[in-house]
């Protein structure tokens, strides 16, 4: 299987348009109402339970919006660390178990261009509302990188809002589109366990198994609100070469303990690391470690 990684987020507002009434307008024919297609009882419930576990998490003060504060301070030493751990590591490898072993250096070279893609099942409402999200977000992961993010009608990133009823018809449709993604490379994306509310797969389908040509994102569209929006942020992050999560990033987004919902100011240094010139698609570890420390001085403000 072609996946350059396999990132998954396991526990990870759209405000409602007035209708108005527009004067008549004579030999103008009416605008046709768009109706999303009735949900399954298997997506109604889902939707239920995802949103059960949104205001359990805000209760007990996760899903934090803040970006960290003077309770998350970090070195940066703690900044390089974590760094290794996000950027060297897998999340999930074979049979889906976390790797211990740490890999090369994983990003873009050429231009991201993203697309977003819904089911039947997404509201028109709602999908302005995400389309809304993923672009402003796309320009801020470019001011982070120093890397070209856009927007795009041919584009090598998607993002899909998708349902249990239409998830596998997407995948579908998104394959035939993405030179380099056959229906079988996104199998991992088609089979979500329950307990997974969002996932990416990026891909690397040019001669450097390193250099990610290719990204598919995938958002539950029953997930509510702050879930739907931290999915966003995680994943599309997560797709730019930022691929594990660790336990020690605070304030971070890479950490499964879903504290934080949206990306923080160390997410973002950790993005700019990522993309700095002096680190070479490819390295290992060792060969980028004393580059990753001045990189973390750099951006903490720290003594080099």
């Amino acid at each position: 299987m072609a996946l350059g990684l396999l990132a998954v987020a396991c526990d990870i507002v759209a405000p409602v348009e007035p209708v108005l009434t527009p004067r008549a307008r004579p030999d103008r024919p009416a605008a046709p109402i768009e109706v999303a297609k009735p949900t399954s009882e298997r997506s109604a419930a889902k939707r239920s339970y995802l949103a059960r576990v949104q205001s359990a998490q805000l209760s007990q003060g996760l899903l934090r919006q803040d970006g960290g504060g003077p309770d998350t301070p970090f070195s940066p030493d703690m900044l390089a660390r974590n760094f290794n751990q996000i950027v060297f590591y897998n999340e999930y490898g074979a049979g889906n178990l976390a790797s211990g072993v740490s890999g090369n250096l994983r990003r873009w070279a050429g231009p991201v261009r993203m697309g977003v893609d819904f089911g039947g099942s997404v509201p028109a409402s709602q999908q302005r509302q995400d389309r809304s999200d993923v672009t402003r977000y796309a320009a801020r992961l470019a001011q982070a990188t120093g890397h070209p993010v856009t927007m795009s009608n041919a584009p090598n990133f998607m993002v899909l809002f998708v349902s249990e009823d239409d998830r596998a018809e997407v995948l579908a449709r998104q394959a035939a589109r993405i030179p380099g993604i056959t229906k079988a490379s996104l199998a991992p994306l088609l089979n979500l366990g329950d307990d997974i509310y969002c996932a990416v797969a990026a891909y690397a389908t040019g001669p450097d198994p390193h250099t990610y040509t290719a990204a598919i994102a995938v958002i539950r569209a029953e997930n509510p609100d702050l879930m739907r929006l931290s999915c966003i942020h995680e994943e599309l992050a997560q797709g730019l070469g930022a691929a594990n999560d660790s336990p020690q990033a605070r304030p971070s987004i890479f950490n499964d303990d879903d504290e934080f919902a949206l990306l923080t100011d160390h997410d973002e240094m950790l993005l700019g690391m990522l993309y700095d010139p002096r680190l070479k698609i490819g390295m290992t570890l060792p060969e980028a470690e004393p580059i990753v420390r001045i990189l973390a001085r750099e951006r903490t403000g720290g003594p080099i």
